[in-house]
């Protein structure tokens, strides 16, 4: 039997058996009660009152049982009506579900529910929404990386493909051709690591090695390595940390590679002339680094989405200076190591911070 007629019957068979009950009831308390008031009206008028008593019981009955049979019509009535109401409700919010789960299976992860109501199955139509959201999320997110490594693999391939077929019509000699075919091999490679990294960010299964160390030696370690290319690029980069500073708990390589990637980032979209600058402050029972440049900033529009996988704000500009995930890395490792991960920017140029939890165990 279909649920809609077996909630239907059930609910019209619970109504029968109240009906039923109060039936009962009624004949079974209301003659004593009625006795009750006849024994005291015998007691004031005399004896000749009590040859009213099989009469008045008998009238009573005839009475009770007539308004009762008189309105069961009309209970029943109303009660098949609330019984059909109730199990619509019920049949429509289950049908709904039913409809909706075969649509996310079938990969339709836009349908939604109506939430009308503030009962329980409003709730479970909200739930139901909110999953369908976060798959329909996921399936975009999957189309999109798929779309993404295929663009980010098209260019070194088809370099690949030009030099190696420049080597075979001998256009290139084969020393320049090698060198061209390493270079965008390494290329591919690097997007390969990276994007198994930032798979493993995003599942929580990177290895992170947590140690205390000093913050000013996370600073020296990224501005000796920085500092030959700031000043190729005729950039100015300076360093600036409160003193003193507490020592912090993070895995030193992964923040060192935070790090170095924000610094990359800066560098590569300051002008010659302009200034990089590392500085690095405690509050709160945290220590925050910050990288600022003076470049021509990020537009407010794109500042929301500059953690995405693959998202640049200028994919002309940048297209082949990185694999387009390192800002996604970077703020995974740091979530793990307990941090956040900020971004501030305006015309002036950008300036990008992340926290440590402190040590307490020293100061830099």
């Amino acid at each position: 039997m279909k649920l809609y007629p077996r909630l239907f019957l059930s609910h019209l068979l619970v109504i029968l058996i109240a009906v039923g009950a109060m039936l009962v009831l009624t004949e079974l308390l209301a003659p004593a009660f009625v006795r009750h008031h006849v024994e005291q009206m015998v007691r004031l008028i005399g004896p000749d009152g009590a040859s009213l008593r099989p009469d008045l019981e008998r009238g009573m009955r005839r009475t009770l049982n007539s308004a009762l049979l008189v309105s069961l019509p009309l209970a029943l009535l109303v009660a098949a009506l609330t019984a059909l109401l109730s199990a619509r409700r019920v049949v429509r919010s289950v049908t709904l579900l039913r409809d909706g789960s075969h649509a996310i299976a079938a990969g339709e992860y836009r349908r939604r529910l109506p939430e009308e109501g503030r009962d329980e199955l409003t709730d479970l139509a909200r739930h139901y929404n909110r999953m369908a959201g976060a798959l329909e999320r996921v399936e975009q997110g999957r189309v999109e990386l798929i779309s993404n490594v295929a663009h980010e693999l098209r260019t070194p391939l088809a370099a690949l493909r030009g030099y190696a077929e420049a080597l075979r019509d001998r256009v290139l000699a084969p020393e320049v051709a090698s060198d061209a075919i390493v270079r965008e091999t390494v290329a591919m490679e690097r997007l390969v690591r990276d994007l198994s990294l930032v798979s493993r960010v995003e599942a929580g299964a990177v290895e992170l090695h947590p140690t205390d160390f000093r913050p000013g030696e996370l600073l020296r370690a990224a501005l000796e390595r920085f500092e030959g290319a700031a000043q190729d690029r005729g950039i100015h980069l300076a360093l600036q940390t409160d003193d003193p500073l507490p020592r912090v708990t993070a895995d030193f390589e992964r923040a060192s590679q935070v790090l170095a990637n924000l610094l990359s980032n800066a560098l590569r979209h300051t002008p010659s002339g302009g200034s990089v600058t590392l500085a690095a402050h405690a509050a709160d029972g945290r220590v925050t680094f910050e990288v600022r440049d003076t470049g021509s900033g990020i537009p407010e529009e794109h500042l929301g989405r500059i953690f995405e996988r693959f998202y640049r704000v200028d994919p002309a500009r940048t297209r082949g200076e990185g694999s387009g995930v390192g800002l996604t890395i970077a703020k995974g490792l740091i979530e793990r190591m307990g941090g956040t991960l900020t971004v501030t920017s305006g015309p002036g140029g950008s300036t990008f911070g992340f926290t440590l939890l402190a040590a307490h165990t020293g100061s830099t």
